[in-house]
């Protein structure tokens, strides 16, 4: 996914959201059609819950035109919490 996005979509932060989301929705289905391990690994919801709120908050600023630097910092808690559980996930994966 990252190698056809084009370089100018990374400056922007709900960009990054985009991609981040779309990455982890992408890990997320892998583990569900996964045949072995399917009910031993889990994605931590309250961090995918909190994400979500986060990247709502960063287009709502987007669109409300708050200042540049709740967006900023509304899109890079989204990314972390996305982040944080897909790499929760894919060690769980590992540790199998």
């Amino acid at each position: 996914m990252v190698i056809y996005t084009s370089r100018s979509a990374f400056y922007s932060p709900l960009a990054l959201v985009v991609v981040a989301a779309i990455g982890l929705a992408a890990l997320l289905l892998q583990l569900r059609f996964r045949k072995e391990g399917v009910g031993r690994v889990r994605a931590p919801l309250w961090l995918n819950v909190l994400g979500l709120i986060f990247a709502l908050g960063a287009v709502i600023a987007d669109i409300v035109h708050l200042s540049a630097n709740v967006m900023l910092v509304a899109a890079l808690g989204s990314v972390l919490c996305f982040a944080i559980s897909g790499t929760a996930v894919l060690h769980a994966l590992r540790k199998n």
